[in-house]
């Protein structure tokens, strides 16, 4: 029994929940917009091995029945704190039960994705940049400080920027502006990561299992995500990845980690081929509508055959080398 557990009313947890029905794979839904009420857990270990159960309102299925799940948390935002008790006991009260969860869901001997430990290394993006560099991904030029003279300098020397959050926080990607350059000031507040601007052409790839799939966006916005705001367009199709680039996204996930991952490219008119990013719960719902590529039927298949283990990885270069 595939287990997901995710907001209903999240887009991508609703799609991999319809993707299930349509493949007639069975599931339970743990609706983490409401948990932990309205649901029970318990788990125990003993003599190396483990047991309990999870409950909803009309189901409950033993631990060693879950064959496969998905896990996409959700923010504060789409959560509803347990009525009845003052908020800060609430939250605590939500939290705990969270923490509960994650301890179980890593702790599962079948295919979870993702746990949790593979996404923390989005918390630091200055530091998962290193380890994309050590999978093989050229990264671009990047600068983390809260020193406005430093970015002067950093300017100066690589042309023209762009800035982002070092957190997994979402932060919208912009172009250094001339008129931005008197808020430099501000970073005495705190720092942020600035990063060289590579020219070319983005590619998200979405790795499921060992199956990739790149979509090229062409947009003339900074951050296609938000090409709107800048009256900007914007356009998908399914592309090809050399087998170099490709076998690198798998190492990149699978040294993360991450059975499933949304990794940010730039293809450059050289050649050379830049990465950004690796996303470990992407919001794939986006690039499925607009190029018909197959992700939600991989993802379930998947969570239907919940594989336990990873292949190892291919063998790392020793240092990272264009593509």
């Amino acid at each position: 029994m595939i287990l997901v557990a995710g907001g209903i009313a999240d887009k991508v947890a609703e799609l991999v929940c319809a993707r299930l029905d349509d493949c007639g794979y069975p599931y339970r839904l743990l609706d983490l917009g409401r948990y932990p009420a309205g649901y029970g857990l318990t788990m125990n270990w003993a003599d190396g091995r483990r047991s309990g159960h999870l409950s909803g309102q009309d189901w409950q299925m033993g631990i060693e029945e879950v064959s496969g799940a998905y896990v996409r948390f959700l923010g504060p935002e789409g959560r509803q704190l347990p009525a009845g008790l003052p908020e800060p006991q609430a939250c605590e009260l939500q939290q705990e039960a969270d923490a509960a969860l994650m301890l179980v869901l890593d702790d599962l001997p079948c295919a979870v994705v993702n746990r949790m430990g593979g996404g923390m290394s989005n918390n630091s993006k200055p530091h998962q940049l290193l380890l994309i560099a050590r999978a093989g991904l050229l990264v671009p030029p990047t600068l983390v400080t809260n020193d406005p003279e430093a970015v002067e300098a950093f300017r100066a020397e690589h042309g023209a920027l762009i800035y982002k959050s070092t957190s997994g926080i979402r932060s919208i990607v912009r172009r250094l502006e001339p008129d931005h350059l008197p808020r430099l000031a501000l970073l005495r507040n705190g720092p942020a990561q600035f990063q060289a601007l590579i020219r070319g052409c983005d590619v998200r790839v979405h790795v499921v299992g060992d199956q990739l799939f790149a979509t090229r966006v062409r947009s003339e916005a900074t951050d296609y995500r938000y090409a709107g705001r800048e009256g900007a367009s914007v356009e998908m199709e399914p592309a090809e990845l050399p087998p170099a680039v490709a076998e690198a996204c798998l190492r990149v996930s699978r040294d993360l980690g991450l059975l499933h991952s949304g990794i940010d490219l730039r293809e450059t008119p050289n050649g050379d081929w830049y990465c950004f990013e690796v996303n470990p719960c992407p919001g794939f719902l986006y690039y499925e509508r607009n190029t018909g590529q197959p992700i939600s039927f991989a993802l379930a298949e998947l969570l239907r055959t919940g594989a336990a283990e990873r292949v190892p990885s291919p063998p790392r270069p020793s240092h990272p080398r264009r593509p």
